[in-house]
């Protein structure tokens, strides 16, 4: 009874955070499992209402209603207005979705800011409600006791809404069936924007009635958008009431379980949330493609269709088979007429079986360079050597500065083309890269520390330290596709977040790690201290990784990778050890990801949590898309650019770098669908494939996969 007494105040505490993250929780669930929308912008609807009934509590019950009714109605009016945002994107996956909600989130929250303030704002609740009343013989606040009961009856209200009511069928039938629902003369656009009001107005009245528990200020939309992520993730998308207790058990761990646990409570909520979703993935069907499939194509009509391809490409007043293929830049070399499924897989993306440019590439290329010895590997090396042209004369062309963001820019590059390797070639999206990045920094920073200063002898050792963490949490990861995957790898990135603060005897800490020695880029050497010095060995480190990344992308490893994601029910069919496959991909990408961290400490010399947490997972991740899916030169232009608008240009506007990288966001989503690479039609020259490709969440080409033999099936 002592214990019990001892924690009923947290305990009860946990029910009003619940119920508070419940109300939050619903409105993404509704936007989620009903709309069909990945808002990662949901935390600032939340703020809008917490703001805006900051700014207008004065203390009396008039106040309260008032900045309840405006703190809704402008989180209902901004749910709608994404409803209009996310309408183009409706065939294009929750990838794109989710990018781009997460800009406006960073473009909502500097608006806040400006309109706000960077404080946290005071709120005043009414006399009657700032009281304690007697609680099992403790005094606890009447508010939270009333904000109990608030949405104790706001769940009745809309499970009853749900299950009882004809709007409530048009909601269910709109996420079910949208063409019946069109049949019976409702509009599902309409149906769908008025779900993503609702939504809003949830998570804006739930702003408003919980800024007296969560204030409004900097960092609050963040906290509220993971929590409720593992509320829904919890809690599944098919029940209001087990959103509920969900949100109810996430409560009582992040307050009795402070009180219980204090050591483990960090890492409750992430490790339930990824162990809840390894489960799903692992007792729901097997995945057999990297993404929605229809039924399998009719082998006659591929086959037909195959034969009209290649009489398409064959040039007029050419009769031969081999003279055509010779001018299409197809030939097969001698005993490789088995060609492998990989290799044709690589071709429906837009290529030729010897990695050349996709066909009607060459027509924008002099026809005299194809007449070269090795013209077809010149065309594609083109790109590379001039990003490396461009790369060397940096250090004479910036100042010092410049060249640092530079040098940053190519550790974050390393990163975003681990990012492609999974995403655009695996098929795996991730928003959990940060985690192997962080493992290779803080390795670097540890050994450099210890005394272990050579760069070459870091570089190795952090990867290997990046490798072994990828293949412990791969096997969660490999057998997850689309949103899924997202979900799992950003709960792997929070829970490593969550290590990198918690253990501080090796990471600093929220101080992060400062002071340790100076990298020598050789045996013997002094130690790198000059932006320009760093910044040659970070450029020399990071051309060596992408040599490396793409002889083995355009091997036939990579070839059956490709071939995995695009056909994986028909390699799976072939005895393909697909989930091996994978698991190696995953592994190599997690070893550059840690060759990418052990960059970034040697450039800046310092480590904090900020440079391996949330937000740089999702800077990667545009990055990728900026360049293509498929693109490693784009990746790294993408990084660039980002690096530039973060540091660069956002310095000459202090204090809006958020809003110009949501700007980056949106137009990147918007504007560049398929990538910079995409704007010339073509592969970026050393991938493999074609930039064009679409992003995990699209169908994918139907490449035929290779049968045990190695013969290629019709």
């Amino acid at each position: 009874m002592d214990l019990l007494d001892a924690h009923l105040i947290p305990a009860v505490d946990g029910v009003a955070f619940g119920l508070l993250l419940f109300v939050v929780a619903a409105g993404l669930n509704l936007a989620f499992g009903t709309a069909g929308v990945l808002n990662l912008s949901h935390g600032t609807l939340y703020a809008i209402g917490a703001y805006t009934g900051a700014e207008l509590s004065d203390g009396t019950w008039g106040g309260l209603a008032l900045g309840l009714a405006a703190g809704t109605a402008a989180a209902c009016v901004a749910g709608a207005g994404l409803s209009a945002a996310t309408a183009p994107l409706a065939r294009r996956g929750h990838l794109a979705q989710a990018l781009l909600t997460f800009g406006l989130a960073l473009i909502g929250g500097d608006l806040l800011i400006q309109l706000f303030g960077a404080d946290e704002l005071p709120v005043r609740v009414p006399e009657a409600l700032d009281s304690s009343v007697m609680l099992l013989g403790h005094r606890y606040p009447a508010y939270r006791l009333c904000f109990i009961v608030m949405a104790v009856l706001l769940a009745a209200f809309g499970t009853w809404v749900l299950t009882r009511t004809r709007m409530g069928a048009a909601v269910r039938a709109a996420a079910d069936d949208p063409q019946m629902l069109a049949a019976t003369g409702r509009n599902p656009r309409a149906v769908h924007t008025g779900v993503l009001a609702a939504a809003g107005a949830l998570a804006g009245a739930a702003g408003v009635l919980g800024a007296p528990i969560i204030g409004p200020g900097p960092g609050t939309s963040e906290n509220v958008l993971m929590l409720s992520l593992v509320v829904v993730v919890l809690g599944g998308l098919r029940s209001l009431w087990a959103t509920f207790f969900a949100a109810v058990a996430v409560g009582e761990v992040q307050t009795l379980g402070v009180s219980l646990v204090p050591d483990l409570a960090p890492y409750l909520l992430f490790a339930a949330m990824a162990a809840v979703l390894v489960l799903r993935s692992r007792f729901a069907e097997p995945a057999t493609a990297h993404g929605p499939e229809g039924p399998a194509p009719d082998p006659v009509a591929r086959l037909r269709g195959h034969l009209a391809g290649r009489l398409r490409r064959r040039p007029r007043g050419t009769p031969g088979t081999a003279e055509a293929a010779e001018a299409s830049g197809t030939a097969e070399a001698p005993g490789t007429a088995g060609a492998s499924g990989a290799d044709r897989a690589a071709e429906t993306a837009g290529t030729d079986r010897a990695g050349a440019a996709p066909r009607g590439y060459g027509n924008r290329v002099p026809k005299w360079i194809g007449r070269l010895p090795g013209g077809t590997a010149w065309r594609q090396a083109a790109p590379l050597l001039v990003l490396l042209v461009v790369l060397i004369s940096l250090p004479a062309l910036l100042d010092a500065y410049s060249i640092s963001l530079a040098g940053s820019a190519l550790a974050l590059g390393l990163l975003a083309v681990s990012v492609t390797i999974l995403t655009g070639y695996a098929g795996l999206p991730t928003l959990g890269q940060t985690a192997p990045f962080a493992v290779g920094a803080y390795a670097t920073a540890n050994l450099a520390d210890a005394g272990w200063t050579v760069g070459p002898v870091q570089i190795v050792l952090s990867a290997l330290a990046a490798a072994v963490f990828s293949a412990v949490v791969g096997p969660a990861v490999i057998r997850a596709r689309g949103t899924t995957v997202l979900m799992i790898t950003l709960a792997i990135g929070e829970l490593t977040g969550a290590v990198v603060n918690q253990l501080k005897s090796v990471t600093g800490g929220a101080d992060g790690l400062v002071g340790f020695p100076a990298t020598r880029a050789l045996w013997g050497g002094e130690g790198m201290l000059e932006e320009s010095e760093l910044y040659n060995y970070a450029l020399v480190v990071a051309v060596v990784a992408v040599s490396v990344t793409l002889l083995v992308l355009r091997s036939p490893a990579g070839k059956l990778l490709t071939g995995t994601r695009g056909a994986e029910a028909r390699m799976r069919a072939s005895g393909h050890p697909v989930g091996r496959y994978l698991l190696v991909a995953h592994i190599c990408a997690g070893a550059l990801a840690g060759v990418g961290g052990s960059l970034m400490v040697t450039v800046q010399q310092y480590l904090s949590p900020a440079d391996v947490g949330f937000e740089i997972a999702a800077f990667a991740l545009l990055a990728v898309v900026i360049g293509g899916t498929t693109s490693v030169i784009g990746a790294l232009l993408g990084a660039g650019l980002i690096v530039a608008t973060r540091d660069w240009v956002a310095g000459s506007w202090p204090g809006h770098g958020p809003l110009l990288l949501g700007v980056l966001f949106v137009a990147t989503v918007y504007v560049l669908p398929r990538g910079l690479a995409g704007l010339r039609g073509g592969n970026d020259g050393g991938n493999g494939r074609s930039s064009g490709a679409p992003v995990p969440e699209d169908r994918p080409p139907s490449a035929p996969a290779p049968n045990p033999a190695g013969k290629v099936s019709p």
